[in-house]
């Protein structure tokens, strides 16, 4: 008989609009830090998407510059990266130097920078 007795105590306390109010914040808690965790699994994936083809990315500049060591590694591949960077020449060989007009560029510039007031004076003349 005692023992049905405590557990209409057990039933009294679960059923307590105190008990349940607790058990109800428990539940939120539980589902904000669920809906947390799954804010920052998107994350991770991203960053992950990001990191690998941030990786593909070196991977590739790392064969160019393996290819370019080979490269430099022949008489062929240094004469063509000195020429390159310095501009030389072989014997027997002419060098083409293109100079830029100055004059025609500082005149588009000007004839564009005069400005609102230049057309009513050049339209009035």
């Amino acid at each position: 008989m005692r023992s049905f007795q405590k557990s209409g105590r057990l039933r009294y306390v679960i059923q307590s609009k105190l008990f349940l109010i607790f058990l109800g914040i428990i539940i939120l808690g539980f589902f904000f830090n669920i809906f947390s965790f799954m804010n920052k699994m998107g994350e991770t994936s991203k960053n992950k998407e990001t990191i690998e083809d941030k990786v593909t990315e070196l991977e590739k500049s790392k064969e160019k510059l393996n290819f370019e060591i080979i490269k430099l590694k022949t008489e062929k591949g240094i004469e063509e990266n000195i020429r390159e960077k310095f501009g030389l020449a072989k014997k027997g060989e002419e060098m083409i130097v293109i100079i830029e007009d100055k004059s025609s560029e500082e005149a588009e510039k000007k004839t564009d920078s005069e400005g609102f007031f230049s057309f009513f004076k050049n339209w009035f003349k």
